[in-house]
């Protein structure tokens, strides 16, 4: 295999010196790059609202405000504003596992008629933009009555074409002896998806779970349509709403609140995540 360096040169001091240069500055700009934007938003908070809207920008605030973001908290009801959010994020990730893994699993394992229709037209609505299909979901919503109930956001997310094949992908690697030995046992196809599927799938259901959150969690336009009661809105639409009214370093600091649970999220199970990315099969 060809490289732009050699092994022979990576293996003298010069080359170890070189690699070592490239590889430090090369992870302190993605790590610079990837940080900075966390740092603005923190920083940019605790500025005044004066010295946050002068140009050119400051890169150390000159006064730090930390109490701004108990402002913010209290200013924009965040409290309620997180529920409802929660409410419906959380909704949104659980009609998403009832629905998509029952169906990966059956186009994987179960292997119906015309399965690979069924997937190929299930993939062929990724090709689809998400504004073309705002009005026939709106006004299937609206037909429900389900205007300003979470389940205007449920229902839709329910049948995601991109997590059944991440996860019908993951499944297709599972051995169909694993199966099999379970049919001989008597298990039914929905104890061999709860008992043996679902424990050795931890990975690429953490990897589906953390997108179907993160979706629903940071999703804007579908939730202005479907709240028009400010109460029920969740906190995407409600700080575009106040942002003409309320203080810049308020703002700042509610948008930097309404984040850290998806930063926190994604901490905590990263290397469920990656695992979940990077799984490609398993070894009986």
């Amino acid at each position: 295999m060809r490289t732009l360096v050699s092994p022979g040169a990576l293996r003298t001091r010069r080359g170890k010196l070189v690699y070592g240069v490239v590889f430090t500055c090369t992870l302190i700009v993605f790590v610079l790059a990837f940080l900075f934007p966390l740092y603005w938003a923190v920083t940019g908070a605790m500025k005044s609202p004066q010295e946050l809207a002068q140009t050119p920008a400051t890169l150390v605030p000159h006064e730090w405000h930390p109490e701004t973001f108990a402002d913010a908290w209290e200013q924009l009801n965040l409290g309620k504003y997180f529920l409802n959010t929660l409410v419906v994020a959380g909704g949104a990730w659980l009609a998403q596992l009832a629905i998509d893994v029952p169906a990966a699993f059956a186009l994987s394992k179960l292997r119906p008629k015309f399965g690979n229709v069924v997937l190929g037209l299930m993939l062929a609505t990724l090709m689809l933009p998400a504004a073309a299909l705002l009005v026939p979901t709106y006004v299937t919503v609206t037909d429900l009555d389900l205007i300003d109930s979470p389940a205007a956001v449920w229902l839709p997310a329910a049948a995601n074409a991109f997590n059944i094949y991440l996860l019908k992908r993951f499944f297709d690697q599972i051995p169909d002896e694993l199966i099999e030995a379970a049919r001989l046992d008597g298990a039914g196809p929905v104890r061999t998806l709860w008992r043996i599927i679902l424990p050795i799938s931890r990975p690429i259901l953490a990897v589906v779970s953390i997108l179907a959150v993160v979706t629903a969690w940071k999703d804007f336009i579908w939730p202005l349509l479907v709240f028009p009661d400010t109460g029920k809105q969740t906190l995407s639409v409600m700080l575009q709403r106040v942002a003409i009214d309320m203080p810049l370093n308020v703002l700042v600091a509610g948008m930097v609140l309404a984040s850290l649970p998806m930063v926190a999220l994604f901490l905590a199970f990263q290397r469920h995540i990656l695992a979940g990315l990077t799984a490609g099969g398993l070894k009986g």
